[in-house]
């Protein structure tokens, strides 16, 4: 649907026009991931065909003091807690999680794919919906990365203070109150079937005064937005009818910022908000993560797009390359897009999958773009490989439970594999 459409309102960013790198080897990743912004989504284009060099990543694997999820884990009683004015609860611990155990000698890991969406508006096409049933048939679970404003009526807009600018501005539309009303509905349902809910911040500011503008302070103003919107929507939108959300703002371990932007401030903000990861980085080779500033590093990556580029693994990628930007292309060109996206990931997937088992991170948009292609190649690649043998499709905070249990010199050792490279794993995980 092209932007400004009545059944997406409230989910529309204006287009800013992607750079192309032109450098032909790789130096090093700041120097050659360009991002863009379109709706929200991301842009990489890089002219080589070549695999990471051996992954030395920066980082550490098990630091102490951030360590397993369980040595925080709250005392429950059994009983539902409501907090505050009833917006959220604490219902124990979210059942059906992977049980994270340390690899045995000589065991080839699970091979992690991670699904996850920006901005998790549930709009008129009811994708939120789709892909929470997507997860529960093929025993998956995604992230869903809220915008706090999609809980925010759009007469109340002024609750909302963004560093840097107006009160109440935002660089996205506010919400419809018949989409409040589902998408917290959907928000609880996900919650429950063992999908996490993680920010994707507020206004969606990007460039100039956006999130890379901005200093540890104000993104941790942002984030106390963040917070309270959740905490509060009972009564910043009157839907007291409502139940509390089975989860509170604990519950909420990390997130991605708009346009991948700012995250070497947000890395040091995010510690007070007991976050344990961040999505947040502007692309990387299909290794295995690492940690920044304690914090794990969940960074969008780079796959085989075609002989000359490799592009990074998120909706608009593809769009920007198939179609320029624009969100209608020549729709007799869908067929072979979409392929060419299925295509691509399915790449990135085989190549971790039979190579180096580095876990495989998608991100997306609940957008029908170029006739909905996009949402359908992700249909496939959930159907392909979340099937398959040794495959976790799991979410970003499973993954961070799963690389908190394992030895420090196992993750430095995955670490240093490229992503193609099949070793003997008894010399890799002792």
């Amino acid at each position: 649907m092209k932007p400004g459409s009545t059944s997406h309102k409230g989910r529309r960013r204006k287009a800013r026009q992607p750079r192309r790198t032109t450098r032909p080897q790789f130096v090093t990743l700041a120097a050659l991931l360009v991002v863009a912004s379109l709706v929200g989504g991301y842009m990489v284009l890089n002219r080589t065909t070549s695999t990471a060099p051996t992954a030395s990543s920066s980082g550490g694997g098990n630091s102490k003091g951030n360590t397993a999820k369980n040595s925080t884990e709250r005392k429950w009683d059994g009983r539902t807690k409501v907090i505050g004015d009833g917006s959220t609860s604490y219902t124990g611990p979210q059942k059906g999680q992977l049980k994270a155990v340390p690899l045995k000698p000589g065991e080839k890991p699970p091979q992690f794919v991670v699904f996850s969406w920006d901005g998790a508006l549930a709009g008129d096409d009811n994708l939120f919906e789709h892909y929470r049933q997507m997860a529960k048939r093929y025993d998956a679970h995604m992230t869903f990365f809220l915008t706090g404003i999609y809980l925010l009526p759009k007469d109340k807009k002024n609750l909302y203070d963004p560093p840097q600018h107006d009160k109440g501005s935002a660089a996205i539309s506010y919400p419809t109150n018949d989409h409040i009303r589902t998408t917290i509905e959907e928000l609880g349902e996900a919650w429950r079937e063992g999908n996490e809910i993680g920010t994707h911040f507020n206004g969606h500011f990007c460039g100039a005064k956006g999130g890379g503008d901005w200093s540890v302070a104000e993104w941790k103003q942002e984030i106390e937005e963040f917070n309270s919107f959740l905490e509060n929507w009972k009564t910043n939108t009157g839907y007291t009818d409502m139940d509390p959300l089975p989860f509170d703002v604990k519950a909420i371990t990390g997130g991605r910022a708009p346009c991948l932007e700012g995250q070497k401030n947000l890395l040091k903000a995010v510690k007070d908000f007991g976050y344990r990861y961040d999505a947040s980085s502007p692309g990387a080779f299909q290794v295995w993560p690492a940690k920044k500033e304690g914090v794990w590093d969940f960074p969008l990556q780079m796959l085989p797009f075609n002989d000359e580029y490799q592009a990074l693994s998120m909706d608009f990628n593809f769009l920007y390359n198939q179609s320029d930007g624009q969100t209608q292309g020549d729709p007799a060109m869908f067929p072979t897009w979409q392929q060419e996206t299925i295509d691509t990931y399915m790449a990135g997937f085989n190549r971790v999958y039979y190579g180096s088992r580095a876990p495989l991170f998608i991100g997306n948009h609940f957008e029908q773009w170029n006739g909905g292609i996009y949402m359908n190649a992700v249909d496939e690649i959930i159907k392909n490989v979340c099937t398959k043998k040794d495959v976790k499709c799991v979410s970003f905070q499973e993954l961070a439970d799963w690389m908190d249990v394992q030895k420090p010199s196992t993750l430095a050792n995955l670490r240093n594999l490229d992503p193609g490279q099949s070793p003997d794993w008894a010399t890799v995980i002792k």
